[in-house]
């Protein structure tokens, strides 16, 4: 986890489990696109660009997979749950998000392998800020470091972290 826990990302923050069964929704909603499209796109070429609508968005083989493979790994962190939701979410999210930015700013050019247009564009920014979301306050904790991370995050001046003693309930 290295640098993402370093962030001042709050420790087994109340909505913890409200993000995480939205994730769990918008990684069903990866998995059913992704399924569709892997159906509705069976038997063409990897990257071809002129594959049917699946659920009213432009799809091709490639997309149908990628979608596949990231909401099984945002639904196995909202099943999982931990620590390990907390990265499997954020970096689903991201590259959801920043996949979303690539096709938006290749909409019109011939790298557009994928075939995507700005209606494909939206849901994965809808998709992408909901993981991402989830991935942020998806960290857990002890709650003595819950308590920590609060005091630090409340504080005025750079010591105050050290100078409170955090007595938190089993």
């Amino acid at each position: 986890m290295g640098n993402l826990c370093r962030m001042h990302l709050p420790i087994n923050h109340r909505k913890r489990p409200l993000w995480r069964a939205l994730a769990g929704v918008a990684a069903v909603c990866l998995l059913v696109f992704g399924l569709l499209g892997v159906i509705a796109t069976s038997g063409r070429p990897f990257l071809d660009d002129a594959a049917g609508p699946v659920l009213g968005l432009h799809t091709s083989p490639a997309l149908a997979w990628l979608s596949l493979l990231l909401g099984a790994a945002a639904l196995l962190g909202a099943i999982v749950g931990g620590n390990t939701a907390m990265v499997l979410h954020f970096g689903t999210g991201a590259v959801t998000l920043l996949g979303g930015l690539a096709a938006l700013a290749l909409l019109e050019t011939p790298v557009n392998t994928l075939g995507l247009d700005v209606t494909g564009c939206v849901p994965a920014f809808v998709v992408g800020a909901i993981l991402l979301t989830a991935g942020l306050y998806g960290r857990t904790g002890a709650p003595r470091e819950a308590v920590a991370e609060e005091v630090l995050r409340h504080s005025t001046r750079p010591g105050d972290k050290f100078a409170v003693e955090p007595h938190a309930e089993p």
